[in-house]
């Protein structure tokens, strides 16, 4: 008797349960499109003052009140045009959205977003190409490199926004601008036939099957996600990949050997050239570390102080992250594998 092999549904676009509005958005053609959107999916939507005052959210626990903000998106204007920097991963982050459907428990949103886990959209995009264009400009000669996946996923809200779309295709139309984003998501479909004159790099966020499972629900499995990054590849995008957090865990060498071989088996042969990759360390504040316990109460992933070495953070805290024997061995087996897979690839930084 043949058992049949089990087979995965594909992981589904996101769709929000509730949508706010700022009556302001829908003046603009992308606010009236989403409406548009909500409306088709018979979604159930509200008006707000602002995108960054939604207080009323359903839930009778803080835990539900979480869960319901993780599924709830709100439509705005994004006021402040000064963007901050993203360094190492690029000049600038470029905000086009803020906040993601995933759980990843890890995630440093947990504290960035603090009382504000909830997904915003920002309609007046052409605003924000206008002050990254002003930034191009002061810089140029030099290339201005933005990222936009800072503080949110966009590819996990293009089929609703359309904004990586406009933004891709107005940073190929820059000579001295490029774009770079990275996502969990394997929704690149309506990215794959526009003209971006190889000035975006679209990176796929990449793990170990233990990190994924354990700790990265409502995001796309690893296949889809490699899959996804061949089409990428195919469509002719600069590619590349974050090893991101890098977890040290009972057989993380053979987990992360695993991840490496299995990208190079999924990859077509004309990915590895100009292929980057990224690797950055499990890290933690104490302020981090109280809200995933209360957030993600039966979570495994380890936060150990005493196990961690501090090191002072950009916004002021001690983050916590593996002593420096830990750390070597973590970056020296993975680019010995990455080199082994992919030799004319390279490593823009490990942190």
């Amino acid at each position: 008797m043949v058992i049949p092999k089990k087979t995965l549904r594909a992981t589904k676009p996101f769709i929000p349960d509730l949508v706010y509005f700022e009556p302001d958005a829908l003046e603009y053609p992308k606010g009236r499109k989403i409406m548009e959107f909500v409306k088709a999916k018979n979604i159930e939507y509200r008006m707000t003052t602002s995108h960054n005052r939604i207080t009323n959210l359903p839930g009778e626990t803080e835990q539900e009140k979480y869960r319901m903000a993780k599924r709830t998106l709100v439509v705005g204007l994004r006021k402040t045009l000064k963007f901050d920097q993203s360094k190492p991963s690029a000049d600038y982050a470029i905000p086009i959205s803020t906040g993601c459907m995933g759980h990843c428990h890890y995630c440093y949103l947990q504290t960035t977003l603090g009382a504000k886990p909830y997904i915003r959209v920002y309609v007046n995009t052409e605003d924000i190409f206008g002050a990254a264009k002003s930034y191009i400009e002061e810089r140029a000669p030099e290339i201005t490199t933005f990222e936009a996946a800072c503080t949110s996923d966009p590819v996990g809200i293009e089929h609703i926004t359309g904004s990586l779309q406009d933004l891709i295709t107005f940073m190929a139309g820059e000579e001295f601008g490029r774009l770079r984003f990275v996502t969990k998501f394997h929704h690149v479909d309506p990215l794959l036939e526009l003209k971006h004159n190889n000035h975006t790099r679209i990176r796929f966020s990449i793990n170990a099957d233990y990190v994924i499972r354990q700790f990265e629900p409502a995001t796309s499995r690893f296949e889809e996600r490699i899959e996804a990054a061949a089409k990428i590849a195919h469509a002719g995008y600069p590619l590349g990949f974050i090893i991101a957090p890098i977890i040290w865990h009972d057989g993380w060498e053979q987990g992360y050997a695993e991840l490496l071989e299995r990208l190079s088996a999924a990859l077509p042969s004309s990915a590895a050239e100009g292929l980057t990759f990224e690797m950055i360390q499990h890290r933690f504040t104490k302020t981090a570390k109280t809200v995933i316990e209360q957030r993600y109460p039966k979570t495994k992933l380890e936060m150990d102080i005493e196990k961690r070495k501090q090191k002072w953070g950009r916004w002021g805290q001690y983050k916590y992250v593996y002593p420096d024997e830990q750390q070597t061995a973590l970056r020296q087996f993975i680019t010995e594998r990455i080199f082994e897979h992919f030799p004319k690839s390279s490593i823009d930084y490990f942190t």
